[in-house]
């Protein structure tokens, strides 16, 4: 159970609330026998773009998510072989505006009311706020942020502010929950209460101080107090 009870949640987007690999789909039908490892590698390409551009700056300017998604669709594209035209391609980037939510991801945000429940996301606004507006979610999220607003990414200190800066609350008070493990590190980093969803059951990162809860689903939130 939680010792101190959370003012407000706030959640990271991508794999946390909403399936990345939901674009698996659309990537079987314009690459079949390879939307399932098209998916993959487009996802571990795409974080990797955020950190070595956060890395990389000043000498080089940061692309948004919307182009570094981009970028590193065409980076698995082309390690697969794949022959995709831009109209395939642009339909695949776009399908980050339509992700579906996780199963366990409406009734946990519902059981979290009336505390504030805000989104903390690499997405640019025009990226997430289809993405949740168009999703059942949507009347549970009460706020999001975009990592734009700091010009840099995840898991940078000054992302995490931004959540304390708009909530009026001290890192303390914040439940920070994220299913990817190195988020949920630089959260913890920084001084919020962290809840990492562990669907996989991976080994606990090694970068930063481990969680303070480790869960299998969005649904084991409310009852840790």
């Amino acid at each position: 159970m939680i010792d101190r009870t959370p003012r407000a949640f706030v959640f990271d987007a991508y794999g946390t609330l909403f399936d990345v690999h939901s674009v698996g789909a659309l990537a079987e039908e314009l690459a079949p026998g390879q939307g399932p490892i098209l998916s993959q590698i487009w996802r571990g390409k795409q974080l990797q773009y955020t950190w070595l551009q956060s890395l990389m700056m000043p000498a080089q300017a940061r692309d948004d998510f919307e182009q570094v998604t981009a970028k590193a669709l065409d980076y698995a594209l082309s390690q697969l072989t794949v022959p995709l035209g831009k109209g395939d391609r642009a339909r695949l980037v776009d399908a980050y505006r339509h992700l579906a939510p996780f199963s366990d991801a409406l009734d946990a945000l519902a059981a979290l009311a009336p505390r504030p429940r805000w989104i903390l996301s690499n997405g640019t606004l025009a990226m997430l706020e289809p993405l949740v507006r168009e999703s059942p979610l949507a009347p549970h999220i009460d706020g999001i942020l975009s990592v734009d607003a700091a010009g840099v990414y995840k898991p940078s200190p000054r992302i995490y502010q931004l959540a304390v800066d708009a909530l009026h609350c001290a890192p303390g008070e914040i439940a920070f929950v994220s299913a990817n493990g190195w988020d949920a590190g630089g959260a913890k980093a920084f001084g919020f209460m962290t809840i990492w969803i562990n669907r996989l059951g991976e080994p606990t990162e090694r970068h930063a101080p481990e969680p303070d809860f480790i869960v299998g689903s969005l649904s084991h939130i409310a009852a840790l107090g």
